[in-house]
């Protein structure tokens, strides 16, 4: 399975939402991942700044990652969201041996 980082900013009335009803949704929406997808929540946790949240998810692939924030994102409680593909530490690895081999010459 393929890890993305996944980070969202939530609306005020989201915001206004969680505060009359506390709740961890963190753990709630991991659940609904995890029985419609497949996919799992791994890790991660609430933030502050530009994000309120940022999470590791794991899916099958691209296209299931791109449902699950399709999703959420329909809900109406994120106002922006961001996914990144992370690579494995193998992954890493062949990327940098293939860059040797990649010709690139920068404008100057």
């Amino acid at each position: 399975m393929t890890q993305y980082l996944y980070q969202a900013a939530y609306t005020a009335e989201s915001l206004a939402a969680q505060i009359n009803n506390p709740a961890d949704r963190l753990v709630q929406v991991g659940a609904m991942i995890e029985q419609s997808t497949g996919g799992k929540l791994v890790g991660g946790g609430y933030s502050f700044g530009d994000y309120d949240i940022a999470v590791i998810i794991e899916a099958d692939n691209v296209t299931t990652m791109a449902a699950i924030s399709v999703a959420i994102a329909s809900g109406g409680a994120i106002r922006s969201a961001k996914t990144t593909p992370l690579l494995s530490g193998d992954e890493w690895v062949t990327a940098l041996n293939q860059a040797a081999s990649v010709t690139y010459t920068p404008a100057k």
